[in-house]
């Protein structure tokens, strides 16, 4: 278009050119014969005019052409210039199960919870006059926030109302600093991999019994965690739970954890202290139900046990190799008791094996625990979801001198549906053979087993 612009510029130019030569020009037979021929010059005056306002015209029509060059050469350049750069947003929205928000300067905010809806039955000898048969309870419905604040802080609040009552979870403060992270507040405190696996993520529907035999807890202190390469440490000093806060109770945990990385498979080997002062006047006691939360019995059950103090020590290990995983705790509880009475050791141990029947799906590791399953190929995706059974013995001594508190040897199994990362179905069976149980039978028979099944349906955001 531009050429084309340009070679009518030309040709105008020469037009105007022709027509002021033509009316300089006057022929001298016409000057010499004026009066003879006054009509010719008239015509020719007229002429003139026509082409004076011909030349004029021309001229007008080339300044225009000339305006519409310039605008058309003006689109071209605007047409091929970048467009400005976007603002960068000072906001991220990322889905992690619910909306985290991120804003400038190291803030954050995600909301989080949990719903864990258990059903079941346990079945135990008629004659003992235990409570059987079916049960059902919400197990867990948590609401919580937790994110970052500039600086390295972090915060992390969560409550239960299960049960009909509100209880404080989580509630702390940290700040990390490299590889240091200091916490305040009340948290799990550092005692087996077991208890410290999140119950998102456990293989059964509880954890092994002795986590809740021996009273494992979130508790009410300061807490230092230190990773470094392949090596965990973490040692807290705390009081007691928020519920039990008017006590003058106090003890310290450390663990120690080697979790190395040989190509795709994840070892784990820890260990782990525990001591706790109790006030004067103190009792402890040490029991467990049947596998399942849903009934109150427990079969093996200490009493009421007086207590200056408690200490404890565990030892853990644990594999990841592709699809399957092993896992087993040792742990042994002392309690010490006012002058006059014997102290008192009892010891719990678990081992526990499970293989994933869909190809790809592993167990998630982070940190010192168990961590996700995130299904390779989940439902909605066109997959069917990540399955998996596990297989537990689990073994609980209550019994030392004077004290019969009794002895459980467990067998459990479950499998496990996990559709998506944030939902799963747990379908468990335990048997329960019990020594010195505290419930005897009609005829006096404190050896005998009892049967439990359980099914948990379960979402967290």
């Amino acid at each position: 278009m531009k050429r084309l612009f340009s070679v009518s510029k030309n040709r105008a130019s020469g037009s105007v050119l022709a027509l002021a030569a033509a009316c300089a020009w006057a022929p001298p037979v016409l000057a010499q014969d004026d009066a003879a021929n006054s009509g010719v010059a008239k015509e020719l005056a007229e002429m003139r005019a026509q082409m004076a306002a011909m030349a004029q015209r021309i001229a007008e029509l080339e300044s225009d052409l000339a305006e519409t060059e310039i605008a058309v050469e003006t689109v071209a350049i605007t047409a091929a210039a970048p467009p400005p750069p976007a603002p960068a947003a000072s906001t991220q929205v990322n889905w992690k199960g619910a909306p985290e928000i991120k804003g400038e300067g190291g803030w954050s905010f995600k909301p989080r919870g949990r719903i864990n809806i258990d059903a079941g039955f346990v079945n135990a000898p008629d004659s003992t006059g235990r409570d059987e048969g079916y049960g059902s309870t919400v197990r867990r419905a948590r609401v919580g926030v937790q994110g970052d604040m500039p600086g390295g802080f972090g915060y992390k609040f969560e409550f239960d109302v299960a049960g009909n009552e509100l209880d404080i979870t989580d509630a702390l403060i940290s700040y990390e600093a490299g590889d240091l992270t200091v916490s305040v507040g009340q948290r799990n405190q550092f005692q087996n991999l077991d208890e410290l696996t999140s119950s998102l993520h456990s293989s059964f529907i509880e954890r092994s019994a002795i986590t809740d035999a021996f009273g494992f807890e979130r508790k009410l202190g300061v807490s230092l965690e230190y990773a470094t390469g392949d090596v965990l440490l973490q040692t807290a000093i705390y009081n007691d739970n928020f519920d039990d806060l008017s006590n003058k109770n106090w003890g310290t945990a450390g663990r120690v954890v080697y979790m190395p990385k040989l190509g795709d498979n994840q070892l784990h080997l820890g260990a782990s202290v525990d001591f706790s002062n109790l006030e004067e006047g103190s009792s402890v006691r040490y029991r467990q139900r049947p596998l399942v939360n849903f009934t109150s019995e427990r079969f093996v059950n200490t009493g009421q046990i007086s207590a200056d103090s408690e200490r404890a020590f565990g030892l853990e290990a644990a594999g990841i190799f592709g699809q399957f995983h092993v896992a087993g705790e040792t742990y042994w509880q002392s309690v010490n008791r006012p002058t006059g009475f014997d102290d008192a050791d009892f010891f719990g141990a678990y081992a526990e094996v499970g293989f994933f029947l869909t190809k790809g799906d592993r167990r998630g590791y982070k940190g010192g625990a168990f961590n996700r399953i995130k299904p390779a190929n989940p439902v909605g995706e066109g997959g069917m979801g990540a399955w998996q059974i596990n297989f537990r013995y689990d073994h609980l001594d209550l019994n030392d001198g004077p004290i019969i508190g009794g002895i459980q040897n467990a067998y459990h199994a479950s499998l496990i549906w996990t559709p998506t990362d944030h939902t799963r179905l747990l379908f468990n069976y335990g048997k329960q053979d019990y020594t010195d149980a505290v419930f005897p039978t009609g005829n006096g028979d404190t050896s005998y087993s009892v049967d439990a099944f359980g099914v948990r349906a379960q979402v967290d955001f």
